[in-house]
């Protein structure tokens, strides 16, 4: 049996999910292939381009900025899993003008669409907002930060569903990040120095990654089960409302990147960055199968 490593690099049912599933549900098995689930959150790229990742986002990022020639081979979902939670009194992003916001750093996948989207809505993040910088985690000291009034929003991510916490706490959901800008967005990628996309291992998890996606989007009732590993806090009914408001609609059931998508999302992302869109979305996501 061949082994992989395949890293995370973020927390969650955003990055987990499809990994999770094809693991439970013995898709590496049937494919011959062990894969080794890493954390790769406080990797640094050189680590990290040595096995495969699931952060199409981060990958992106280091492409443009580093010139570290990721290939991805499946995609999840083109709406990306972070949400902007705030304190009662604040109903928009145009709000947050002023007020004190916890974020990823700016370099950082999520960092940097938080940005597009600050921007989108009217604000420059630099200038009209008081920043936190916050690495990713299970974002439960950003909660507690939220209820001490120490902030007055924070992006959070998919540890959580936010919609359930807002409403616990009388709290807002300001904005989804993937109702306002669309990437394809964590899946399967290499980087061919290390890892050939068409190396047969490769290959296998790609192949169960798809068969996972399957299970995303038409057993609801097996995703909601192992959505429970990932959403302990919140209750059955809590977890099916947010599968079928954030998942079932948008993952993908065949690992296909809108390459349409993608163009727009990379010249976004490399402006906010500053660098130049080097690359086009048929030159980074691969859509063959």
């Amino acid at each position: 049996m061949d082994t992989i490593d395949l890293a995370y690099v973020g927390r969650g049912l955003h990055e987990e999910l499809v990994a999770y599933i094809a693991d439970q549900q013995g898709y590496y098995a049937d494919e011959n292939v062990h894969v080794s689930l890493r954390d790769g959150c406080a990797w640094d790229e050189d680590r990290l381009r040595r096995g495969a990742t699931i952060g199409l986002g981060r990958a992106l990022v280091s492409r443009l900025a580093d010139g570290v020639p990721w290939v991805g081979l499946t995609v999840n979902t083109h709406r990306p899993l972070f949400w902007f939670l705030a304190r009662s009194g604040l109903t928009s992003l145009a709000d947050l003008a002023g007020q004190r916001l916890a974020v990823h750093a700016t370099h950082t996948a999520p960092g940097c669409f938080a940005r597009i989207v600050l921007r989108r809505a009217g604000l420059d993040p630099d200038r009209d907002i008081n920043t936190l910088v916050r690495s990713p985690g299970d974002y439960g000291m950003d909660l507690r930060w939220l209820h001490d009034n120490k902030i007055d929003a924070a992006l959070v991510g998919s540890t959580m569903a936010p919609e359930a916490i807002a409403a616990e706490h009388g709290w807002q959901v300001l904005a989804w990040v993937g109702d306002h800008f669309h990437i394809p967005t964590v899946g399967v990628a290499v980087d061919p120095t290390y890892l050939h996309p068409d190396d047969p291992t490769v290959q296998a998890v790609v192949r169960a990654h798809r068969r996972a996606l399957q299970v995303v989007r038409t057993d609801p009732d097996t995703t909601v089960r192992y959505l429970q590993t990932f959403l302990g806090r919140h209750t059955a009914d809590e977890i099916r409302t947010h599968y079928t408001m954030f998942i079932a609609p948008y993952f993908t059931d065949n690992g296909q990147a809108d390459l349409a998508v993608a163009d727009t999302a990379i010249t976004a992302v490399a402006a906010e960055l500053g660098v130049p869109a080097t690359i086009t979305a048929a030159e980074f996501y691969r859509t063959t199968r």
